[in-house]
């Protein structure tokens, strides 16, 4: 671990506990734009805040409490940006699932970056 990563997770931390989430795609629905995708983990977003799409920041909400575990970073191609989503309560399989939903096709990649 380097030494500033605790400063990260701790400004994560800030930022989640002073947002109020919002899930706009609870488990189990379809995306808006892409019927046959389905949402296997909570997806929203924290209200209030501003990420590369200009958009709130993307979280993911696990069923393991409310701890920040991890953090995806993105490279959408088709886009053409990056941004990071923030995995709250996020069980190792939730975690294996995000990482899947973020690798399956040729135009979106992304890492998982563990606290």
């Amino acid at each position: 671990m380097h030494r500033f990563d605790n400063s990260f997770w701790s400004a994560l931390d800030t930022l989640v506990g002073k947002s109020e989430i919002i899930i706009d795609r609870p488990k189990g629905t379809a995306h808006p734009k892409y019927p046959n995708f389905i949402y296997k983990v909570n997806y929203g977003y924290l209200k209030n805040t501003t990420s590369m799409d200009d958009a709130g920041i993307d979280v993911w909400v696990g069923t393991n409490g409310k701890n920040i575990d991890a953090i995806m970073c993105i490279v959408d191609l088709m886009k053409r940006d990056s941004e990071i989503k923030i995995l709250i309560g996020c069980t190792e399989e939730e975690k294996a699932i995000i990482y899947e939903t973020h690798n399956e096709t040729q135009y979106m990649k992304g890492i998982l970056i563990r606290r």
